[in-house]
């Protein structure tokens, strides 16, 4: 089992003059000889004073054996931190540690990879060390061991960035608990990690908190951005790639906070709800329950209209009126008095959303909800598509909800994404106005609507992601990611209509920190990119249309092996992957994945479960490292044979990690390096020089691409 922070029994002591056997606890996530003493818990705490981010680590450690266990604690920590504090509970040993800069980190690593030949605690070179006294575990019992270190983040401009080593093994499943809590002179703009997926609240414009419980591998991840000015706050992470001429980015943009006097952006809100008869019962109470829940959610003078649909289409209103006493009543015995019956006229309901006259002044929205298949009027996929594309004159954003499983996944994701919004999937068990209501409370405060971005050069920058860019509404960013070409410095503009009316902001990003530390920033362009191309795949099997997806499967198989990012269409790679001999086939096998599954299943378990899988591979901005993703019975699975590695892959098989970049798997070496030998100490440098020392925490041999050479290491 992998741990974060595991023991390391050793033959022989680490200090010559010192004999007794002792276990090192590190965050290695490595057993390397048998171990009793178990890491059960890590707890991070961390304070960010302005630039002073001060971490405290709480380690609980547990020994079943029944007598102690004598060990010694190697906690890494970044380069330049200071050592503030450490405690353990328990032991007769007085606590003390000190903090060994990386050069003598480095030399306490070879000591014990010379013993044990195992490379796993190398993943940590350029880190300092904490290295703590001897103490013991007790017999039977837990210790809880506390660590605090301060340091000092650096600015990027208006970003900070915060790192937290851990190991990035895949194996690595030891549960951790992170919280963190900012403290800013200047207003914070925005928290984000690309890492892990966290719970940020933001207390007031200098406060913010941010929480993430987890048992995935990986460093640790914030950016914040803190506001300069009035304006749009932004900052830029540059990943370097030869290969492309250029390299991957992330933007990062925040809107500023409205000023005090400043009119709001109104909303206009249209529910539009599924009276057919299979709503009967506890899912007709829930959509009721939700639809008072928008109206009243809404301020006065903002706008609503209600339609309700089933084999017919009858509205609330004309068109949307304004919120007050009198239309807040009526709507609710309007919504009262709703029974279910007939069929679903899905074509006919969104029509008469989209077609209603508009509020002036207000983001019109809609709220779609059904809970099955059109099956009267006019059903067929493409066309309600079309229909929606080529009939929203007024640029509403149909948010959609399909209720159960017996609903047109696909069908329901085009419409939202066509009209910069999101679908939304409430299982059985799920309370439909809980989803709902969700939904709404993210839509308050549009700050920024129709957002669009111009790159000043084009033929610089292409594949952004997303696009278009969606409306930003209160406490969001916008995340924007590509491929770039060049050194020169990148500018952009974006428009958009804020509160003041429409505005222009021009930003030029300096690609000089381009660093090939920031590896997650080509993953997740890469995660999202295959995802879009997927959707697509799946757009072109409505109706039960048939067609060529050569182009976009090689494309998906070629991203997918190259940055070891699997999805439930190309899971078989995680075994052939690294062979491009196999490629042709690979290709075909995927085809007839995406063939039998995106193109052909459009309702069911299934089918929700593939839209769950898109829509997280092609909005979310935090790494996938397990390959975690929905089977076809909406059971998770992962795939701990394939590692990523800065922006490439390895793969498993047997007791050998490849190199997805290798030419051919069966390629005989042309160097064979032993670990713990003269030669791999300098190819773990030329490794942590191009930040790929993380790979040596994997177990069994490694066959390796690099430098231009095929290298075995063992």
């Amino acid at each position: 089992m992998k741990t974060l922070l595991c023991a390391l029994f050793l033959a022989t002591p680490l200090i010559a003059q010192d004999s007794r056997p002792r276990a090192w606890i590190s965050p290695s996530s490595r057993i390397i000889h048998s171990q009793p003493v178990q890491v059960t818990q890590v707890d991070a705490h961390i304070d960010i004073a302005d630039q002073i981010a001060t971490t405290t680590l709480d380690i609980a450690l547990r020994n079943p054996t029944a007598r102690p266990q004598e060990s010694e604690l190697l906690v890494p920590v970044p380069s330049g931190a200071v050592l503030k504090a450490f405690a353990f509970e328990g032991g007769n040993s007085e606590a003390t540690a000190k903090l060994l800069p990386r050069e003598e980190a480095r030399r306490i690593y070879d000591h014990i990879v010379a013993q044990t030949r195992d490379p796993a605690l190398l993943e940590f070179v350029g880190n300092a060390v904490v290295k703590s006294s001897v103490f013991p575990v007790p017999a039977n019992g837990t210790q809880k061991v506390r660590v605090t270190y301060e340091q000092l983040l650096e600015a990027d401009g208006a970003r900070l960035d915060y790192v937290l080593p851990r190991s990035e093994a895949v194996e690595y499943a030891v549960p951790w608990s992170l919280s963190m809590r900012v403290k800013s002179t200047s207003r914070i703009a925005s928290l984000y990690s690309p890492s892990h997926e966290v719970a940020a609240k933001q207390l007031d414009g200098n406060t913010a908190t941010l929480s993430c419980t987890t048992k995935d591998p990986g460093a640790f991840r914030v950016s914040l951005l803190r506001e300069t000015n009035d304006e749009m706050t932004a900052s830029l992470l540059a990943y370097p790639d030869p290969k492309i001429g250029g390299g991957y980015f992330l933007a990062m943009i925040a809107p500023p906070k409205p000023k005090a006097d400043a009119k709001p952006i109104l909303r206009e809100v249209t529910l539009v709800i599924d009276r057919s008869g299979s709503m009967a019962g506890p899912k007709l109470d829930q959509v009721k329950a939700a639809a008072l829940q928008v109206i009243e959610g809404l301020n006065d003078g903002e706008g609503f209209n209600l339609i309700v649909y089933n084999e017919g289409v009858e509205m609330f209103a004309a068109q949307p009126v304004l919120k007050n006493a009198e239309t807040t009543k009526r709507a609710r015995d309007y919504i009262s008095a709703l029974r279910v019956s007939g069929g679903t006229n899905i074509h006919d309901s969104v029509v008469e959303a989209l077609r209603q006259k508009a509020l002036e002044g207000m983001l019109p929205l809609v709220l779609f909800l059904t809970d099955g298949l059109p099956t009267i009027g006019q059903t067929s996929e493409k066309a309600i598509r079309e229909a929606v594309a080529k009939g929203n004159p007024h640029q509403r954003r149909v948010f959609t909800f399909g209720v159960g499983v017996d609903v047109n996944t696909p069908l329901l994701t085009r419409i939202a994404r066509e009209t910069r919004a999101s679908a939304e999937f409430v299982l059985p068990k799920e309370d439909v106005e809980v989803k709902v209501g969700r939904v709404f409370d993210r839509l308050r405060g549009p700050l920024l609507t129709r957002p669009a971005v111009r790159v000043e050069d084009p033929n610089r920058v292409s594949d952004l992601i997303p696009s278009p860019l969606p409306d930003v509404f209160e406490g969001e960013q916008i995340l924007l990611s590509g491929t770039y070409r060049g050194e020169a410095p990148l500018h952009f503009q974006l428009t958009g209509a804020t509160s003041a009316g429409e505005r222009t902001f021009d930003f030029t990003f300096n690609l000089d920190k381009a660093s090939t530390a920031n590896a997650f920033v080509a993953r997740l362009w890469a995660s999202n990119k295959i995802a879009i191309l997927s959707e697509a795949i799946r757009d072109l099997g409505a109706d039960g249309a048939t067609g060529s997806t050569t182009e976009l499967v090689n494309e998906i198989v070629r991203l997918s092996t190259q940055f070891g990012i699997l999805t439930e269409y190309t899971a078989f790679l995680a075994e052939q992957g690294t062979s491009l001999a196999a490629a042709p086939a690979n290709a075909s096998r995927a085809a007839d994945n995406y063939s039998d599954k995106a193109m052909k299943v459009r309702s069911g378990p299934a089918s929700v479960s593939q839209e769950g899988n898109l829509k997280k591979g092609a909005e979310s901005k935090q790494l996938n490292v397990r390959n975690r993703f929905l089977d076809d019975k909406m059971q998770a699975i992962e795939i701990t044979s394939v590692q990523q590695c800065q922006a490439g892959a390895l793969f498993n098989k047997g007791n050998r990690w490849t190199d997805a970049s290798t030419a051919k798997s069966e390629r005989a070496p042309e160097r064979t390096i032993e670990i713990g030998s003269a030669e791999f100490g300098t190819l773990v440098d030329e490794l942590a020089a191009d930040n790929r020392q993380s790979l040596l925490a994997l177990r069994g041999e490694l066959l390796l691409q690099h430098r231009g050479q095929l290298v075995l290491i063992r």
